[in-house]
């Protein structure tokens, strides 16, 4: 099955050499020269124009190995709560993104929560806006789909849980990228004081805090299950460094300082 883009033309160009010419733009204005090995990151989904930036901050640091675990929200109250794809190619305006059979299932058959659904996925923004970035960086890698719903921690933490065993017996690196924004349409101070709390609890790997913070503050960060996630099976293969690579908000971009959307980029290792 080949998975069309959803959001071409929308949230990034539609036209490849303006995409390319975009994406390459988007990873020169990283700030640090040398590329590190990373066991995971969390990335912003808004459009280029809003959290490109971001993005590309994170993406510049890291070496992107062939293999990728993308997990992201579901937005959209259609398809399964863990939905994952097995089989197929996810087609970007940049060519075809196949999706790594054999480690989506493994990761099926490690955790029972994940159901195979193309529903969910069908007009999910989330991973496919980091495509472009991962094909321009690794043109030949393959990867994972799982968006997540509304889900318990426990459930979070099974799904972190078996994605650490089954990446831990693999060879060689993978990389899992969490893909969430973060607070969303309070004004600027708001924003910023939600998600320093949000941040902050992912620089400390910790995704119980994580998850009680978001629901205790009332922080309306979309990707936060996937962020859990990620956070407890990088925990369970030893990660000891989270650093943020950079936030902004859409103020910075559109000036509105009342209805602000929050972009946090934090790298693992």
């Amino acid at each position: 099955m080949i998975r069309p883009p959803a959001v071409a033309g929308r949230f990034y160009p539609k036209d490849p050499e303006v995409l390319g010419v975009e994406i390459d733009l988007l990873l020169a204005s990283g700030t640090q020269q040398q590329k590190i090995r990373a066991q995971a990151c969390l990335v912003p989904h808004a459009g280029y124009r809003f959290s490109g930036e971001v993005a590309g901050e994170v993406y510049s640091r890291m070496e992107i190995p062939p293999r990728v675990v993308l997990l992201g929200p579901r937005h959209f109250p259609r398809g399964a709560c863990f939905a994952i794809l097995s089989d197929g190619a996810w087609k970007t305006p940049l060519g075809l993104a196949p999706i790594d059979h054999a480690l989506a299932e493994k990761i099926m058959r490690a955790c029972r929560l994940l159901r195979e659904d193309s529903v969910a996925h069908q007009s999910e923004h989330s991973l496919e806006v980091q495509l472009p970035f991962l094909q321009r960086l690794a043109p030949s890698f393959a990867f994972v789909p799982i968006v997540i719903g509304s889900a318990q921690y426990a459930d979070l933490e099974a799904l972190g849980h078996a994605i650490a065993d089954v990446v831990g017996s693999e060879l060689g690196p993978i990389l899992l990228i969490a893909s969430s924004d973060m607070n969303h349409y309070e004004s600027d101070a708001v924003t910023r004081e939600k998600d320093r709390k949000a941040i902050d609890r992912i620089l400390a790997l910790d995704p119980r805090g994580l998850f009680d913070t978001v629901r205790n503050e009332d922080i309306s960060m979309c990707g936060y299950g996937a962020a859990v996630a990620m956070l407890t099976a990088v925990r369970r293969m030893g990660a000891t460094r989270a650093e943020l690579a950079r936030y902004s908000n859409s103020s910075e971009t559109n000036g509105d300082l009342q209805e602000v959307v929050g972009y946090a980029g934090i790298v693992i290792s």
